[in-house]
């Protein structure tokens, strides 16, 4: 029942905030990125990289893992790697990075029970730990511009199928700009207007244009 005596000016529990999150990132290699054909690769990288860049400023913990880096799938992206470069990766042989030990215990010592989840493909590498995430009560959030498919089709349906078993669909500018939720926190405004400069497109040049013309405008 709706107890309007009840209503204040306050965040819902469901919000992302660098407290209560982790990012997840999976798989994000040079072998995946070959077969990936839901979208542009490169918009893909981008969005990736603009979501590490937003953990990183805003000191969310951040566990990255790789599956058969030397074999077959290559090395972490080196973009990513340069975001988290005291971070140790996580190779598996595991499909499913839930299956994994040294993953599962990295995002338990986080204490941190929403997973911000991202990687390649999201029908194999990424629906099988948001699934078992999910089946652990866990709370998935999942990074779709961030991650990609074998197809459109492959992607669009692991997405459905992640969204009815509970998980949430965000993309990176809605994480970054969720964690920042309130433009006066100024130990973290700089940081962000960097990020959204150099990863948000359009977004980003609207930065550059209000803080070069009109800023010199209100300061004239």
């Amino acid at each position: 029942m709706f107890d309007i005596t009840q209503v204040q000016a306050a965040p819902s529990k469901d919000l992302l905030t660098p407290d209560n999150s982790v990012m997840l990132f999976v798989d994000h290699q040079p072998q995946m990125f070959f077969g990936t054909g839901s979208g542009d690769r490169a918009a893909i990288i981008n969005s990736t990289v603009g979501l590490a860049k937003a953990a990183r400023a805003f000191d969310v913990p951040a566990v990255l893992t790789t599956v058969a880096a030397e074999s077959f799938s290559g090395p972490l992206l080196p973009q990513l790697a340069e975001v988290f470069p005291e971070n140790e990766v996580i190779d598996r042989t595991t499909m499913n990075a839930w299956e994994d030990e040294a993953l599962v215990a990295a995002v338990k010592a986080t204490g941190r029970k929403k997973i911000v989840l991202a990687g390649l493909w999201t029908e194999v590498c990424l629906v099988l730990p948001a699934l078992s995430a999910l089946e652990q009560g866990y709370e998935v959030y999942v990074v779709t511009d961030a991650s990609g498919g074998v197809s459109p089709a492959a992607h669009e349906h692991a997405l459905q199928r992640m969204i009815a078993a509970g998980a949430v669909p965000v993309t990176w500018v809605q994480v970054l700009l969720e964690l920042q939720r309130d433009w006066a926190r100024q130990e973290t405004y700089g940081a962000v207007m960097e990020i959204v400069k150099a990863h948000a497109g359009a977004y980003g040049l609207g930065v550059v244009y209000a803080q070069t013309v009109i800023g010199a405008h209100a300061a004239g």
